[in-house]
């Protein structure tokens, strides 16, 4: 794992990279510009604008953290997360309502609550109004849930907001609805297809991700109980491709790489789900896998690739902040 300091040197060159750039915009007119910077004047970097959000959140993380040293140059972050910048950004997300849904909206709610007491926290208040605006909206007509495992991912995105929605200053109603949509989603599903993953580009693992998501909305033994169903036969050893760490044939295939990240996203995933779930062989067998997961992904988070490193550093970060929450919690 890298050290803090060199985190923060990749994550602070990589948000302030321009290109080269993969903009999910729609040109409407031959005249529009549509250079990055002027479209996300805050989120211009890190070759999309969802890394562009999540590589801030990494950066903040680290500030708040108090892993960085004294005088560590956070100047960028005075630069970007502006109120004339984030307002753009907000103003951007409502004029288009389908941009970046519903993964960007994850991440900038939990840049959001990162940035909660810092000097940038009230810069937030459009964009998180614009989220909240835009999840709300979606929620009420999202009838069905998206399972792939890349940014679609509807489980994913949805736990992400849970953890940290209240922080980056969502309405509790808002926080219950996104609960009584994972629970209208998922509640009744059963016996996983986890023979089906990965899929050859997953970053995120849908079975994962949805009991990741359940095990945040649903009680203790209600979730022991529902995990039971949805993974049949993993407390009697039966086996389980999920635990298996992925196979990369080549990191360097920007698709085929997703699987580094894939790795990292397991082993948060597993870790959270073991320690919502009592004492016995399937939560042994999840926390077993999920250390693996994390030994396996670690070393990718910097290769010299721009294809891995504008993105992989923060789900390393997810990885080891969940591996530390549980281990200080519970003994798993």
């Amino acid at each position: 794992m890298l050290t803090p300091e060199a985190t923060a040197r990749l994550a602070t060159a990589n948000i302030t990279r321009e290109y080269p750039n993969f903009p999910a915009h729609l040109v409407a007119a031959p005249t529009e510009d549509t250079t990055p910077r002027t479209l996300h004047p805050a989120f211009y970097g890190a070759y999309d604008w969802h890394s562009a959000v999540h590589m801030h959140w990494l950066l903040v993380r680290l500030h708040t953290r108090d892993e960085l040293p004294a005088g560590t140059d956070l100047s960028v972050l005075d630069a970007h997360l502006t109120p004339e910048h984030l307002r753009t950004e907000a103003d951007y997300l409502l004029a288009h309502p389908g941009f970046e849904r519903p993964y960007g909206w994850a991440w900038l709610t939990a840049l959001a609550a990162e940035c909660r007491g810092t000097r940038w926290a009230d810069a937030f208040a459009p964009a998180v109004t614009a989220v909240e605006r835009l999840l709300t909206d979606w929620l009420g007509k999202a009838t069905y849930p998206v399972r792939h495992g890349i940014h679609t991912n509807s489980a994913f995105s949805l736990g992400l907001i849970l953890d940290t929605g209240a922080a980056a200053g969502l309405a509790d109603a808002t926080l219950e609805a996104v609960r009584d949509r994972l629970r209208d989603w998922f509640a009744g599903d059963h016996d996983a297809p986890a023979h089906w993953e990965p899929s050859g580009q997953d970053f995120l693992s849908p079975a994962l991700s949805e009991a990741d998501a359940m095990r945040r909305v649903l009680g203790p033994a209600e979730f022991a109980a529902w995990f039971d169903r949805f993974l049949p036969g993993l407390g009697a050893g039966a086996p389980c491709p999920l635990l298996d760490v992925p196979v990369v044939s080549d990191p360097t295939d920007p698709h085929i790489g997703h699987l580094l990240g894939l790795a990292l996203s397991r082993a948060a995933a597993l870790r959270g789900i073991a320690a919502a779930l009592p004492e016995g062989k399937a939560r042994a067998r999840l926390a077993e896998a999920a250390d693996a997961h994390l030994a396996a992904g670690l070393p990718a988070v910097e290769r010299g690739d721009f294809a891995t490193d504008h993105w992989l550093a923060t789900f390393a970060e997810l990885a080891r902040d969940r591996n530390a929450e549980t281990s200080e919690n519970r003994d798993i």
